[in-house]
């Protein structure tokens, strides 16, 4: 097998394309030969020695991935040989082989692409536990998605959708603007329009009729964050999900008091060891839902395994609407 090691965390260039021995699983393990991973912002992160996640090095980096089983450790019963599957485990994704634990491999029905598949579980698992789960969204309601032109944006749109609220996306360009229009949402705001907090605010305030969003949904951070949780309705929902910017904010909590608002953590890689027979039926809905159209991921491009340092210069760029994704011919 050939992978990207990581053998010192410095950065992308310091990972090197390298001929490795093909591991046999252990028990409770599957071997994989990867058709796509895909490139989650956290897998930036790991390899700058920056994520909560620290893991023993050498590593290799790619935490979502999809492909075929190829050999099974003892006591790997609901799985076999020649089964298709999507896996989220942290690493190993970016090569031609890999171990997963079983129990974390989502089985793929015919007819779910491994491009598709390698880009399912992290966004929409997410998007799904904080609007659904921690939002608790109904439907009628206004989500304000953040971020709205990157994978777990785009994702958390299409989710509001299907759970039949109105959704407002705000992204930095026209064209990431028109990417959100086309997948869904019913108003968007253009951040380099509307720079300034005020300016934000009254947008924001424009597209909701003066009532605000019920729910935000944020895995941006930053600059917009303060005047984004000055604009929540009554009752409103600010979701933390994650600090894409960089700069993690500070809110004035009266604001929490004056809006009878919560700001609301959400942290589904944990949900999902601490609660896995949710997380399981959460992941199964998510697949019926990818059959029935409901959801689908937009897909920047996909690039060739031996591309992944381009990749991540591009992801750096921000410019990436929707998922990167690494795919081995």
């Amino acid at each position: 097998m050939h992978a990207w090691l990581c053998e010192n965390p410095t950065g992308v260039e310091a990972l090197t394309w390298k001929e490795l021995p093909t591991p046999a699983p252990k028990p409770g393990e599957v071997l994989i030969a990867i058709e796509a991973a895909s490139l989650n912002f956290p897998d930036l992160l790991i390899v700058q020695n920056k994520y909560q996640m620290k893991p023993a090095l050498p590593f290799v980096p790619g935490s979502e991935y999809a492909g075929v089983i190829e050999a099974l450790g003892e006591g790997v019963t609901h799985l076999k040989v020649g089964q298709r599957v999507a896996c989220l485990s942290g690493t190993g994704g970016f090569g031609t082989h890999t171990l997963a634990p079983a129990a974390m491999c989502m089985p793929l029905p015919a007819g779910f692409p491994a491009v598709d598949a390698a880009a399912f579980i992290m966004i929409y698992a997410t998007s799904h536990h904080a609007l659904i789960d921690r939002g608790q969204l109904k439907a009628g309601e206004t989500v304000l998605v953040l971020g709205a032109a990157g994978g777990v944006g785009t994702s958390a749109i299409q989710i509001a959708k299907a759970a039949g609220a109105k959704v407002i996306a705000a992204a930095s360009t026209a064209e990431k603007c028109a990417l959100c229009t086309s997948i869904g949402a019913d108003a968007t705001i253009n951040y380099s329009e509307h720079s300034l907090p005020n300016a934000f605010r009254e947008a924001v305030k424009a597209a909701t009729g003066g009532k605000g969003p019920d729910v935000i949904y944020d895995p941006v951070g930053g600059d917009f964050a303060e005047p984004a949780f000055r604009s929540i309705a009554w009752r409103g929902r600010y979701l933390i999900v994650g600090f894409a910017s960089g700069p993690i904010p500070s809110l004035p909590l009266n604001l929490a008091l004056l809006k009878g608002a919560s700001l609301v953590g959400v942290f589904w890689g944990d949900f999902a060891k601490r609660e896995p027979k949710a997380n399981a039926a959460m992941i199964a809905e998510l697949g019926a839902w990818y059959g029935k159209g409901l959801i689908k991921p937009v897909i920047d491009r996909a690039m060739p395994m031996a591309e992944l340092k381009a990749a991540y210069a591009r992801m750096g760029s921000r410019s990436v609407m929707g998922k990167l994704v690494m795919v081995n011919n």
